[in-house]
């Protein structure tokens, strides 16, 4: 091989010299904008330009999300849905882009699930929950910004956080009528995190809202909050919907 070959790089790999040259150019990823302005650092602070998408991408972030440091001061959103609700991954995907419209976001796969995730310097900005650690293992509790969104969006708080860690089931139950044994179906919504914070953000707005729950044990933990009354379905039904 002549020394000319030997140093070109082009002919090494196979990529073309236009693409090297684009990528020597272009040190940060397709699609990240690291001018891009936050609405939280830049200039005086604001609220996100769609406070009801927030709302929802909130919910979704504190039920199954993350947030890691990355090269160069970029931070990932990661929040996993599974497979089994495309239109969930669909929605999620959505909400990080009216978020952060300037940012990349990719799908990652893996068993059962796809990480959704959003690269942006200002992830921590927009979510100042983000820390060391679990979530559950830390102390989660809103800045005066996100409260005042959530009191003005409850509804989109809720559908994030039952879209990320509840679900809404079938239960059935019997009870004698006629002296008959007899089955009988009812709709319910589950919600369900290890945090107390969490549970209690969930159940606060749900209170606000005027929708009955109760608490239903774990292992002696009270991780699950269901909502069965008939009026309370009917609302979060109006509201949240099933996953899908």
């Amino acid at each position: 091989m002549s020394p000319d070959r030997a140093a070109d790089p082009s002919k090494q790999t196979g990529i073309s010299r236009a693409a090297i040259r684009s990528w020597l150019k272009r040190i940060e990823p397709a699609g990240y904008a690291p001018g891009s302005e936050c609405p939280r650092c830049s200039g005086t602070p604001r609220l996100p330009d769609a406070p009801d998408t927030y709302a929802y991408l909130l919910g979704l972030y504190l039920g199954d999300g993350c947030i890691s440091t990355g090269r160069r001061g970029v931070y990932s959103l990661r929040i996993a849905c599974a497979d089994a609700w495309p239109g969930l991954i669909e929605a999620c995907s959505e909400a990080m882009r009216i978020v952060r419209p300037a940012n990349k976001i990719s799908l990652t796969p893996r068993p059962g699930c796809q990480y959704v995730t959003g690269f942006s310097k200002h992830w921590p900005c927009l979510f100042p929950q983000h820390g060391p650690g679990k979530k559950h293992d830390r102390v989660i509790a809103l800045d005066s910004w996100q409260q005042d969104i959530v009191n003005d969006h409850p509804w989109d708080l809720i559908r994030g956080l039952v879209h990320s860690d509840g679900c809404r089931i079938t239960n059935w139950a019997t009870r004698d009528v006629g002296g008959e044994r007899k089955r009988y179906e009812y709709p319910r919504y589950f919600f369900t995190n290890v945090s107390d914070d969490i549970r209690q953000l969930y159940t606060d707005t749900l209170d606000r809202l005027g929708v009955e729950w109760t608490h239903c044990t774990r292992a002696g933990k009270h991780y699950n909050i269901s909502v069965a009354r008939r009026a309370s379905v009917a609302l979060m039904d109006a509201h949240v919907g099933p996953k899908y």
